[in-house]
């Protein structure tokens, strides 16, 4: 072996730790960097040279020229970055639904300072202290009062509860777009480290952007990705390609035009119709889309949702992955009432829904309790809606029907068929008996609560048929929904924001409630005083039971029945309770999430000893390479010397 290859040894064992030490160097460099991995040094030896070959020696006589820097890799575990990713997917799940317990009950518990529970302490001491003197006006006052306080309270509770569900609603418009910027970015880097890692270079840097944007995307969505041979990555969500070779399918946003909310879906699981006389060529280049409509082009999305919220929280399934499916199912998917209780699997997974519906119950009852009694007082009668079976000439049969009731509600069946047709109503007969106990102005019966859109009664003229002036109560009829929860009329026709109020069937929720003004400026309009001068003894006793009878439950779920005074504090300890066991959840899953990233950070993370250590072995290398140099210079010199 030549002087000369013995210098080109030296000189490729020089090279090698120098590049070594800048690979250490970039490793300290970015130890605190967010997303990176350490990358580590791989050599391999260079060709050798054959000096002779022997048949009897056991190998051939070689010479090598040395070693080169073959590679440099990322350390990175599959399985870690899957199981972690998964991890914190899982965390962020629990974390909203953690939040959003703790912000409800601090909504449920404050108000301004004060509890509302305050406010319901306050109505049923005002009740207790009518009972006590009814005629008084002071006291018939003092109900009035509290009664508007208690709905003012309430309505302002509600009003908070959706206004945080429209905070909700805004965060998962922003979440969209940032899961769609992460899909660009993706696929600008699958193209930048194609181009560089087509020769021999390693694009780790920008491996580690997107491996931290992965990161970033699977705390916000279930997501599954692959690589291909040629370093690309494809990215699936919830089942459904997301980035895949040259394209991002962006997710697009359905605004529903009743609620606002935004619903994500895939635009290329959709499908569409032209709108009448329009263009199919004519769509706006945005991600939004209102009640389906882009452009000449309305898109129908029910198989295009992006989560299929139908379906259970699990961990099994993997629906408890991804902050956004947990916005969704925290928010709902419209501004729930009382009415939502009868479907109570439908707003059980909503945080939101669930407490709406709960609160807003709360508030029917009392209201539409207090009214009853009113209703009671002032002489309300109940018509069931006769059968054959009931239409029995035998006075003394329990199936027997008063004739002049039945003429009656025939009467008023006839008068308007489309709105009474079949059911059971309350009436009172419209007479001027010179007492007028329990009556408004106009004559309908009194009531301490209103509704807001319609009148509590309709008037019917029926002396056309012999039986004077009745007015029949307005029965809360529940609205008509279609597939995507809208509201629709009974044609399916889809009612606009603006005249859902009107419609016949409001209802006595929280937020279409009103007292009534006229007994707010004068309360003694309730009297409490029978015709023959004494106290209205039970209707006082009826008020009392109206707020002690335990005959409440929350949801069907609920056996517990309470009373009215009972029934705000279960509805606080129900949020206390749900958010201690998603507090818990979360902070184990938090754990869980700690152990997986600390595994993966043994792995990938950047150890300042072992760096280090490597300099020093990489800096003794190149000491040890640079002295042979100089040995083999001296040598090389030596020789020269001689032959001159």
């Amino acid at each position: 072996m030549s002087l000369w290859s013995d210098l080109s040894l030296g000189v490729s064992g020089l090279q090698a730790s120098n590049n070594a030490l800048n690979t250490v160097a970039h490793n300290i460099t970015n130890a605190d960097t967010e997303g990176y991995t350490r990358q580590q040094v791989e050599f391999d030896d260079r060709r050798y040279i054959t000096i002779s070959k022997t048949g009897s020696a056991i190998s051939y006589q070689q010479s090598g020229l040395g070693v080169y820097y073959s590679n440099v890799k990322q350390v990175r575990d599959y399985f870690l970055d899957k199981t972690y990713r998964t991890e914190l997917g899982r965390q962020e799940f629990y974390e909203v639904s953690k939040n959003t317990l703790n912000e409800i009950e601090d909504l449920l518990g404050e108000l301004n300072g004060a509890s509302f529970q305050e406010s319901m302490s306050d109505l049923w001491t005002a009740v207790q202290e009518l009972t006590k003197d009814p005629c008084n006006s002071v006291t018939q006052g003092a109900l009035v009062s509290e009664a508007a306080e208690f709905l003012e309270r309430a309505q302002s509770v509600y009003s908070d509860l959706a206004g945080y569900q429209d905070n909700i609603n805004f965060q998962v418009l922003q979440d969209v777009k940032t899961i769609n910027e992460y899909g660009k970015q993706i696929l600008e880097l699958n193209t930048t480290i194609q181009k560089i890692e087509l020769g021999q270079e390693k694009a780790n840097d920008f491996r580690d952007q997107r491996n931290l944007i992965l990161d970033k995307l699977a705390s916000m969505c279930n997501i599954s990705y692959t690589e291909d041979q040629y370093g690309a990555v494809s990215v699936q969500i919830e089942g459904e390609d997301f980035v895949k070779g040259s394209l991002c399918f962006e997710m697009w946003i359905d605004i529903d035009s009743q609620t606002g909310f935004y619903t994500p879906y895939w635009p290329q699981n959709s499908n569409y119709t032209v709108a009448p006389g329009g263009n199919p060529q004519n769509t706006d280049n945005t991600i939004f889309s209102y009640d389906g409509k882009k452009g000449d082009r309305i898109y129908n999305i029910e198989a295009a949702h992006v989560f299929d919220l139908s379906r259970e929280i699990s961990g099994e399934n993997g629906t408890d992955v991804g902050k956004l499916r947990s916005l969704l199912y925290a928010r709902g998917d419209h501004r729930a009432d009382y009415t939502d209780i009868r479907f109570y699997d439908d707003i059980k997974d909503s945080v939101l829904m669930n407490i709406q519906a709960e609160f807003d119950q709360l508030i029917h009852n009392v209201v539409t309790a207090v009214n009853g009694v009113l209703e009671t007082a002032a002489g309300v009668k109940t018509l069931a809606a006769p059968t054959a079976a009931t239409q029995t000439t035998n006075p003394n049969a329990p199936d027997y029907y008063d004739p002049a009731d039945l003429a009656i509600y025939n009467a008023i069946k006839a008068a308007d068929p489309k709105a009474y047709d079949g059911k059971e109503y309350k009436i009172y007969e419209d007479t001027d008996d010179g007492f007028n106990y329990m009556e408004s102005a106009d004559g309908s019966p009194l009531q301490l609560f209103q509704k807001s859109t319609t009148d509590g009664y309709t008037r019917y003229d029926l002396s056309s048929s012999g039986l004077g002036s009745y007015w029949v109560f307005n029965e809360e009829e529940m609205p008509r929904f279609n597939s995507r929860g809208q509201v629709v009329d009974s044609n399916g026709n889809v009612v606009d924001q603006s005249a859902l109020a009107d419609l016949k069937y409001s209802l006595y929720s929280v937020s279409n409630t009103r007292i009534n003004q006229n007994l707010l400026q004068t309360p003694s309009l309730l009297g409490f005083r029978l015709k023959d001068g004494s106290e209205d003894i039970a209707t006082m006793a009826a008020l009392k039971k109206v707020f002690t009878d335990e005959k409440y439950t929350l949801n069907p779920t609920v056996i517990k029945k309470v009373n009215l005074n009972d029934y705000y504090s279960d509805l606080v300890s129900q949020v206390s309770n749900s958010g201690y066991m998603y507090n818990s959840i979360y902070e184990n899953q938090a754990k869980t999430v700690s152990a997986a990233e600390s595994a993966r950070d043994q792995v990938e993370a950047v150890s300042s000893d072992e760096e280090l250590s490597n300099m020093i072995k990489y800096q003794s290398a190149y000491n040890a390479s640079s002295r042979f140099i100089n040995v083999v210079n001296e040598m090389i010199s030596h020789l020269l010397n001689s032959l001159t």
